[in-house]
């Protein structure tokens, strides 16, 4: 970070000062202004978000990002009802995919969780539904998002409630840290920092 910026921005490749963690990177910054806390309420993309969060436990979002669409063509687009359908020949070849991350539990996670996914919308509807309950009541976080505050929001309550019902539903690879990665990338929180220049506009778009 620049030394004369705000602790925790940095300026993008315009000179506008945006959140730390696009690191200069021409595809993080596109991926942080265009992306990153904007509302989605489409299903195919919350189910694709929420799995590639759990593959990138253990790894960095940029080397998942960077791998997105050999996910999506590994994956049949993150169609969950396809994906539900896959079976162990699937696993195989998966397992063989160099583009993507070879984790056999995160595989069969992703798997099961499409199946968990198609019992949930025939229950509540859709993804969107459902995943749009959980936007945290006023006061579980801070209405001026610093620096400071958002390295202390890993979990929150809601995150963990979140979690908790997925859990319940048969779902795997979601706890309560992996659930507010979601959030935030979803739009159910804005956490772009006070001073970034997409917080307004995400602000808006919410």
């Amino acid at each position: 970070m620049n030394p004369e910026s705000p602790k925790g921005l940095l300026a993008g490749t315009d000179g506008h000062l945006r959140c730390w963690w696009h690191g200069g990177y021409e595809d993080y910054q596109h991926y942080h202004d265009t992306e990153w806390g904007f509302p989605v309420y489409d299903d195919r993309r919350l189910f694709e978000k929420i799995c590639l969060e759990g593959f990138q436990s253990g790894l960095s979002w940029l080397t998942i990002l960077r791998k997105r669409e050999n996910f999506r063509r590994a994956f049949a687009e993150f169609e969950f009802e396809r994906v539900a359908r896959f079976g162990e020949q699937d696993v195989e070849r998966l397992l063989q995919d160099t583009g993507i991350v070879r984790h056999q539990g995160k595989i069969r996670s992703t798997i099961n969780n499409a199946q968990r996914a198609c019992e949930l919308v025939e229950q509540e509807g859709s993804l969107q539904e459902y995943f749009w309950r959980f936007v945290p009541p006023a006061g579980e976080r801070p209405d001026q998002m610093t620096y400071e505050k958002l390295g202390k929001l890993s979990q929150t309550p809601t995150s963990k409630a979140l979690s908790k019902d997925l859990k319940k539903r048969g779902w795997s690879f979601i706890g309560p840290t992996t659930a507010y990665a979601f959030m935030q990338a979803m739009g159910l929180v804005n956490d772009h920092l006070e001073g970034c220049v997409i917080r307004e506009k995400v602000k808006d778009a919410r």
